[in-house]
């Protein structure tokens, strides 16, 4: 989106009353269809930090991060100034999702968690960090899964559809930082597009916590792991098509396919020909 180089007030007004319909009607419908099937208390917080191997963490890291990208970018094409920009665009991502850590905080089933309000502060602050040094993105969070084999022993936790699998299965999720070699070095003679990313996901959980569940045929082994690979940034490849460059844009969040190197704490250290 390019930037207008004068406030325009008709994209701006568009862009504020945009978010604020979506983030509304995001807001009634969890209250409506998630957060009113379950009994409401005090507000109170929950430690719920040594879940899932932090993956849940690193995903409010990411959803933070892109949410607040999306907020400072649509001000900047509306000629709002980088710096307000940043401040009411940038924080855009950790608002949101502050109020939903207030939903859980009154909710019986759940709680407010001091580790997501971090994460969700760190996203932000991975965003507004680069532009303050940079004012550029050459670190970028991306995401990537694939279907494991646990979703089919507890798909009540897990899922049991692809689209609730991609939310519910940590296993199968990773998390990576991709960043842009030529934004670093600045020689001609590397790509524009070429990424080198670090990942991180994990493995045989099958509960939050490790806990053993009845009529699992067997009690599984957690552990963390670590990539590195190969990336694109899309948003790097030039074109004139204002279409494709949308679509390079939405689809910069997802971690190409590539060949990816991995280090287990289980011990085991595998090799990918393609990995996503």
């Amino acid at each position: 989106m390019t930037p207008s180089d004068s406030i325009n007030y008709q994209r701006r007004n568009f862009v504020l009353g945009t978010e604020a319909v979506l983030a509304t009607g995001a807001i009634v419908g969890l209250s409506t269809l998630w957060y009113n099937d379950y009994p409401t208390t005090r507000f109170h917080f929950i430690n719920d930090n040594s879940e899932w191997l932090q993956m849940d963490k690193a995903g409010h890291v990411f959803s933070a991060y892109h949410m607040g990208k999306v907020g400072f970018e649509t001000l900047r094409w509306s000629g709002v100034s980088r710096e307000k920009s940043l401040v009411y665009g940038g924080t855009l991502g950790f608002a949101f999702l502050a109020v939903v850590e207030v939903f859980d905080g009154y909710s019986a089933q759940w709680g407010a968690s001091s580790g997501d309000l971090i994460a969700n502060a760190a996203g932000t602050g991975l965003f507004a960090g680069q532009e303050l040094l940079w004012k550029e993105q050459r670190i970028i969070p991306k995401f990537s899964f694939h279907r494991t084999y646990y979703a089919g022993l507890r798909p009540e936790v897990l899922g049991s559809s692809f689209s609730e699998q991609l939310l519910k299965d940590y296993n199968g999720q990773t998390y990576w930082l991709s960043a842009n070699i030529y934004s670093f070095f600045k020689s001609e003679a590397l790509p524009k597009w070429l990424n080198v990313a670090v990942g991180y996901g994990a493995d045989g959980m099958v509960s939050g916590r490790g806990e053993n569940i009845v009529n699992l045929p067997v009690n599984f082994k957690r552990s963390r792991q670590f990539y590195l690979s190969l990336d694109v940034d899309l948003e790097g490849i030039h074109t004139k098509s204002r279409i494709l460059s949308t679509l390079f844009s939405l689809f910069n969040t997802v971690k190409i396919p590539a060949p990816a190197f991995e280090i287990s704490t289980s011990g085991k250290v595998n090799a990918h020909l393609f990995y996503f």
